[in-house]
């Protein structure tokens, strides 16, 4: 298995409970297929540089995980259909 990072932000509009529910959604993911989460290091609200889908601010964070090409494949895919997650970037980590 290899290991990535994925920082991803989400609505800020979320209530702390729905922001909450959807981090551990976004990780099961992750865990449901092989996967391991390694670290998550939540940055809370932040400021865009510009605005994105009318909106001004989102809640970043940032996980550490191995996970197989299929795992990865499907966690692409589900993040690109999320109506939570306004943008996300993953990155291959060096061995």
């Amino acid at each position: 298995m290899r290991k990535y990072e994925v920082m991803y932000i989400l609505n800020a509009s979320m209530d702390d409970a729905a922001r909450q529910a959807e981090i551990e959604n976004i990780h099961s993911i992750i865990t449901n297929n092989g996967g391991t989460i390694v670290k998550v290091d939540e940055w809370g609200v932040k400021e865009f540089a510009y605005e994105i889908e009318n909106m001004t601010k989102g809640y970043y964070v940032v996980t550490t995980f191995e996970a197989n090409n299929a795992a990865l494949s499907e966690f692409t895919r589900l993040m690109r259909i999320n109506r939570s997650v306004v943008r996300f970037l993953t990155i291959k980590q060096e061995a």
